[in-house]
């Protein structure tokens, strides 16, 4: 048996830190969004008061949400969860 190389060892190791660390990003700008909304006292992004750095950092928090469905799929990809693997 031969032995894993290093980067095949700590791949899924860092993905999963990669995810865990945008998705406490998206907590925080979920946070901020939720700040923001308060301040101007409209929570509508449709409402023509709606704050523009609200507007943005939805915009963020989305792509955010979007890179780690992607990077998700990807380490599922790689290495499939434990119920896929004794099947």
């Amino acid at each position: 048996m031969q032995p894993t190389p290093r980067f095949d060892a700590t791949a899924p190791t860092k993905l999963h830190a990669l995810i865990s660390d945008l998705r406490w990003r998206v907590q925080l700008l979920d946070a901020d969004i939720e700040e923001e909304e308060r301040k101007a006292h409209v929570c509508d992004p449709a409402n023509q008061s709606y704050p523009m750095l609200a507007l943005t950092l939805r915009e963020r928090r989305d792509n955010l949400r979007t890179t780690v469905a992607t990077l998700q799929k990807q380490l599922e990809s790689i290495f499939p969860p434990e119920s896929e693997r004794a099947a």
